[in-house]
C-alpha cells in the first residue's frame, strides 16, 4: 500500500503523471455511466413483467455484475476483452493525450444517448473514441506504411455490431420454439409462475455476462495508459521487456480489475430508466417465458464472445434476443420503426465517437 501511494505521489509531480491519473478517474466515471446506461439490458424484461420492482431489479443485476469479477479471475483466469481494447490501436500511435480524448468522447456520447433514451453501445463508443483520437494524433490512417488501427482486433468488433444481435435473435428464436414445445401441455398459470422465477436466473446469467464484458473495457483503456506511461515517461524496464504488457499491467495494478467491477456494479444500481422503458416495452411486449428466453440467449451470446475475446455490445445482444422472441409470434409483433432507429444509432456510434474524439484531441493538444 505504501508503494502504491508513493507511485501516485510521484505522478502528481509531472504533467504526464497528472494526465494519467485524470485518465484513470475518467475511466471509472465512464465505467459508472456504463453501468447505469446498460442496466436496462439485464433487467428491462423482469421490470416489464413485474417480477421485481425497479429497485430490486437494479440491486439484483449489480450483485451479479460484481460477481463476474470472480469468474474472470478464478475460472477464466484472464481478461481477454481488456487485452483486445488495449491493443486496438498500434502502440506507436498511443499517447496519454489520445487516451484522454477518447475517454472524454466516450463519456460525452454515452450521456447524450442516455439523455434521449437510446440504447447505444458503450463498447463501440469507447473503441470509436480511442481510434478517432489516435488517427487525429497520427494525421491519417497510416504513417510510413504502418496502420494506426490494428485491424485484426478492430474488424471483428465492427462485424459483431451486426453479428451479436443476429446471434441473439437466432438463439432466442430457436430457444422460444423449443421451450413452447416442451411446455405446450403445461397449465398457463403454473407455467407463468415458474417462468417468473426462472427470470431471476436468466437475468443473473445476463448480468454476469455484462460484468465480464463491459468492466474489462475500462481495464483495457487504463492498461493502455499505464503501459504508455511506464514505457515512455518513467522508462520502467520491466514493461519494456515484458512479452505480454497487458498481463504485466494486470499483475502489478491488481486493484484496477476489482475496482472496475465494483464501479460498474454501483453504476448499475444507478438505474437508467429511460432505456429500460425502450428495451422492456417499445421493441415488443414480453411475457415471463419470453423474458427468460431473451436473457438466456443474450447471456449465451456474451459468453461466446468472451471466449474469443471480442468486445460486443450487451445492448445489441439483448435487443437482438428480444427481436428473436418477437419474431416467433409474428413479424408484426416487433415494432420495426423503433428497431430501425436503434440500428442507425448502432451504426453511427463508432464514426460519431471517432470524430468527436478527434476534435477533443485537437483541443487538448492546445493546452498540454
Amino acid at each position: 500500500m505504501t508503494e502504491f501511494f508513493s507511485a501516485f505521489s510521484d505522478m502528481l509531480t509531472s504533467t504526464p503523471g497528472i494526465v494519467l491519473i485524470t485518465i484513470i478517474i475518467l475511466s471509472f466515471v465512464f465505467d459508472y455511466i456504463n453501468g447505469f446506461h446498460d442496466a436496462a439490458n439485464a433487467i428491462a424484461t423482469i421490470v416489464a413483467t413485474k417480477v421485481l420492482t425497479p429497485f430490486q431489479a437494479v440491486l439484483w443485476a449489480a450483485v451479479f455484475n460484481f460477481a463476474a469479477y470472480f469468474i474472470s479471475v478464478y475460472w477464466i483466469g484472464e481478461f481477454k476483452i481488456g487485452n483486445t481494447i488495449a491493443k486496438s490501436v498500434a502502440e506507436n500511435f498511443i499517447t496519454l493525450e489520445v487516451i484522454l480524448a477518447g475517454i472524454i468522447a466516450a463519456i460525452s456520447w454515452n450521456l447524450l444517448t442516455w439523455k434521449f433514451g437510446i440504447p447505444s453501445s458503450s463498447s463501440h463508443t469507447l473503441i470509436g473514441g480511442f481510434i478517432g483520437a489516435a488517427i487525429a494524433h497520427a494525421g491519417g490512417f497510416s504513417v510510413n506504411g504502418e496502420d494506426v488501427i490494428v485491424y485484426k482486433k478492430v474488424v471483428p468488433i465492427v462485424l459483431f455490431i451486426f453479428l451479436a444481435p443476429f446471434m441473439g435473435m437466432v438463439i432466442a428464436s430457436v430457444l422460444t420454439i423449443i421451450t413452447l414445445n416442451i411446455c405446450k401441455r403445461a397449465k398457463p398459470a403454473k407455467a407463468e409462475k415458474w417462468f417468473k422465477k426462472l427470470q431471476l436466473v436468466s437475468s443473473a446469467l445476463f448480468s454476469l455476462g455484462h460484468g465480464m464484458n463491459d468492466a474489462q473495457k475500462v481495464m483495457g483503456i487504463i492498461g493502455a495508459a499505464v503501459i504508455f506511461y511506464h514505457m515512455n515517461v518513467d522508462f520502467d524496464i520491466e514493461y519494456v521487456q515484458a512479452d505480454d504488457k497487458f498481463a504485466h499491467f494486470v499483475s502489478h495494478w491488481g486493484w484496477v480489475p476489482i475496482t472496475s467491477f465494483i464501479v460498474i456494479a454501483l453504476g448499475t444500481m444507478g438505474g437508467g430508466w429511460k432505456i429500460i422503458k425502450t428495451m422492456g416495452s417499445k421493441i415488443t411486449k414480453v411475457t415471463p417465458l419470453e423474458g427468460v428466453v431473451a436473457e438466456t440467449s443474450g447471456a449465451m451470446t456474451l459468453y461466446i464472445s468472451e471466449h474469443f475475446g471480442i468486445p460486443v455490445s450487451t445492448t445489441h445482444t439483448i435487443t437482438g434476443s428480444i427481436i428473436g422472441v418477437g419474431l416467433t409470434k409474428r413479424v408484426s409483433a416487433v415494432r420495426w420503426g423503433v428497431t430501425i432507429s436503434l440500428l442507425w444509432a448502432w451504426v453511427l456510434t463508432i464514426p460519431v465517437s471517432a470524430i468527436l474524439a478527434a476534435l477533443i484531441y485537437y483541443v487538448i493538444t492546445l493546452f498540454i
